[in-house]
């Protein structure tokens, strides 16, 4: 098992490394243990949460209800659930369940 995600009875645990302020949003790929995610929004007043939620949602066919920010609110490295994904970006690097 990848240290960067981890699956418990349907949810999607997804340990993130953000970049804000990026030229373009994108999955770049894995990095340590985290997945890395550029990301257009600054990181002032909950835009960029708000950015990656939104972002994640499209990514991973999830609606913005079923995605929680559990980790990291405040910092660069998150942990973020989703609820029951219906697609797995391949950028992603992630198995189906």
């Amino acid at each position: 098992m990848s240290g960067h995600y981890q699956w418990q009875q349907g949810q999607l645990l997804l340990h993130c490394l953000l970049q804000p302020r990026a030229s373009k949003n994108e999955i770049v790929g894995i990095q340590g243990d985290r997945l890395k995610i550029r990301i257009t929004a600054p990181p002032v007043d909950g835009k960029a949460n708000q950015h990656l939620v939104a972002l994640l949602s499209k990514w991973f066919g999830a609606p913005k209800s079923a995605i929680t920010i559990v980790r990291g609110e405040t910092g660069r490295q998150k942990t973020v659930a989703i609820e029951s994904p219906t697609r797995l970006p391949e950028a992603a690097a992630i198995p189906p369940a």
